[in-house]
């Protein structure tokens, strides 16, 4: 039976590692006055710092999602540690020897999961660094030296080199006491014809590391030309690494993002090693899978979403790197930061254009970025033919919601300007209020419904709102998600959720845009990411998917309010029912879009564009019989 860690133990742990020391590794803090320290949530996204840390009462505190404790408390919920697996980790930070009662400490038996695989990680990471001296691994270094790399930067970032043979690195940690399941665990081994044999054989081998500095995976790349494996293999999703919340680098770059307030986004290994070589430490990269909703929820803890926090990515010039840097405009909003690109010259990455220019062509690179809204904005004009008026005005309708996303005025203003000599449209003020409209609309829309709008965070320009006093009230269902106007929407939405046979497949084709009040269009996409309506239709778990694909607690809780809130009708529903709903939802989405284009039509006209006009009027003709065909046949027209 494992042994119980010591009180007075336990006690010395959490009296020696100072809370603001720990909380500090995971998100940047700033003074908050009184002697305390405030950050951006990790337990919960908000866009203001609401959270506090005490270091003279060693607590913590959140405003916004109430969640609070000590030092023990914090590191149990961020990393998911059992109490003893938190106490042995902070132990061994602060030098501090436990003693295990019911007789003594046996590391093998009585460390948590999590530990043990931090522990075999650690062993593996020391193991291919002392390899890569080896004559086997001649290989290694000539790549390495080949890119740029000396002895001294593969020790920086702690590179190493994993052996040829079959199975040097399970014997090495077998001899370490580390059992054949928690090599395979770990993703260090896999099974073989014979038992456990290594995962990376003749490989040159990189850390990864987490924020803390725990090196929990690694990234191999192929040497040889008789390995038949992938170029770069990276461990296997194991229950200390997901490649979607780790970012390589992060480690390393974290203090001088935070101090900096910019973070500069590469695509590989070496070219975070070729950016920190050339005094770029702010460099960082994915593992293995495209930048998404977890490295930007690391980012942001770091960068603590204030006006003058800046996020720039890098890509090759070719079309998969422009596909990328479209990837990363779409997930713009997600940050407070403003977001840019630096294209690299020639099709180089960092690491080439290092060697090819020097170090100061890199840091030239990073200063050399565009605004990535701009990027966009000539990607669409690139798609469209600017030499008509039908193709003027198409550009226009894509690019003017671009425009209208930037907070700040001054450069939204600027930018609309800028994106009417672009498009060849001689009337600028015409483009001007078209932004300033839209932007009107989306902020408008956002009050209204108290939905995503509401959870973005601020941007450049934009006033910091007050610091928070007390619990943030919670963004829905508010009165007025309940008014006639957003009744059929979500009546439709509770069936889609409760009975989601009576409105698939109908509810799977109508999009988020169809849903007027923002939060009922989180939940619709939500749905989508479910499966959709039907999927729900023959599955017990569909209801806790849509829940979990909320994006906070607020949407969750929507999400349940629907699941469970009676529907307006007395008897049964049936199809026809539901079919009224859909139907419903539908017109007002049609009558909603043909006031657009009613509108958008009659500036077209007065601006003497007769060719954009006549496109918008046949459109407006063809949506006028679709309207007229909902009202008359109902949900059979759908």
């Amino acid at each position: 039976m494992a042994g119980r860690i010591n009180d007075d133990d336990v006690k010395a742990v959490r009296d020696a590692v100072p809370i603001d020391a720990v909380v500090s590794e995971y998100l940047q803090l700033r003074n908050a006055g009184g002697g305390n320290l405030k950050g951006l949530c990790p337990f919960h996204d908000e866009k203001s710092p609401s959270f506090h840390v005490s270091p003279a009462k060693g607590l913590y505190h959140c405003f916004g999602c109430q969640e609070g404790g000590d030092t023990v408390d914090f590191i149990m919920k961020i990393d998911h540690l059992s109490f003893a697996e938190t106490i042995e980790r902070l132990a061994s930070q602060a030098g501090i020897t436990l003693r295990y009662e019911e007789g003594g400490y046996t590391p093998g038996r009585q460390q948590g999961e999590r530990t043990r695989l931090v522990e075999a990680h650690k062993a593996a990471a020391q193991f291919y660094v002392d390899q890569l001296d080896g004559t086997e691994a001649e290989i290694a270094r000539k790549f390495l030296a080949g890119r740029g790399f000396d002895q001294s930067a593969a020790q920086h970032f702690g590179v190493g080199y994993s052996p040829a043979g079959w199975d040097h690195l399970t014997r090495f940690l077998r001899g370490r006491g580390f059992s054949d399941q928690e090599l395979v665990l770990s993703g260090l081994s896999q099974e073989g014809r014979r038992g456990p044999i290594d995962r990376f054989r003749g490989r040159l081998m990189w850390p990864i590391r987490d924020i803390a500095g725990e090196v929990v995976g690694f990234g191999a790349r192929k040497l040889r030309d008789d390995d038949n494996g992938p170029k770069y293999l990276n461990t296997p999703e194991t229950p200390i690494y997901r490649k979607s919340h780790v970012l390589y680098g992060i480690d390393l770059a974290k203090k001088e993002i935070a101090k900096t307030s910019r973070a500069v986004v590469v695509e590989g290994y070496t070219d975070v090693m070729a950016c920190h070589l050339s005094g770029v430490t702010t460099a960082i990269a994915t593992c293995g899978t495209s930048f998404g909703e977890g490295h930007i929820k690391i980012l942001r803890r770091l960068l603590m979403d204030h006006s003058g926090s800046e996020v720039v990515f890098t890509f090759d010039g070719d079309a998969a790197g422009q596909k990328a840097a479209l990837r990363a405009f779409e997930d713009d909003q997600k940050f407070a930061a403003e977001t840019s690109i630096a294209i690299t010259p020639g099709g180089m990455d960092p690491c080439d254009l290092r060697l090819a220019q020097g170090d100061q062509a890199v840091a030239d690179l990073v200063e050399s970025r565009t605004p990535l809204f701009e990027f966009a904005l000539r990607h669409v004009a690139s798609r469209h033919n600017l030499d008509t008026t039908v193709g003027r005005a198409a550009a226009l309708d894509e690019a003017a919601p671009i425009v209208a996303r930037i907070k700040n005025s001054s450069i939204q203003h600027e930018s609309a300007v800028q994106l009417a000599g672009m498009l060849g449209i001689l009337d600028t003020q015409f483009v001007v209020r078209r932004v300033s409209q839209l932007a009107r609309w989306a902020r408008e829309r956002g009050r209204e419904g108290g939905g995503p709008d509401q959870g973005r965070p601020q941007r450049r320009g934009q006033a910091a709102p007050p610091e928070p006093a007390r619990p943030a009230a919670p963004r829905g269902p508010a009165l007025n998600l309940r008014s006639p106007a957003r009744r059929v929407e979500r009546e439709l939405l509770k069936l889609a959720l409760q009975r989601p046979d009576l409105v698939s497949p109908a509810f799977d084709a109508y999009g988020a845009d169809e849903f007027t009040a923002p939060p009922y269009a989180v939940v619709r996409r939500c749905i989508e990411e479910a499966g959709g309506a039907t999927a729900g239709a023959a599955d017990q778990s569909y209801v806790p998917r849509v829940r979990e694909a909320a994006p906070d607690d607020t949407v969750r809780a929507l999400v349940t309010e629907l699941a469970v809130e009676p529907l307006l009708t007395r008897r049964d529903p049936d199809e026809a029912y539901a079919g009224v709903q859909l139907a419903t939802v539908r017109i007002a989405a049609v009558d909603a879009r043909i006031a657009d284009l009613e509108g958008a039509a009659r500036r077209c006209e007065a601006q003497g564009d007769h060719a954009g006009s006549a496109a918008m009027l046949q459109e407006l003709w063809v949506l006028q019989q679709y309207g007229k065909t909902l009202r008359e046949r109902g949900a059979a027209a759908l």
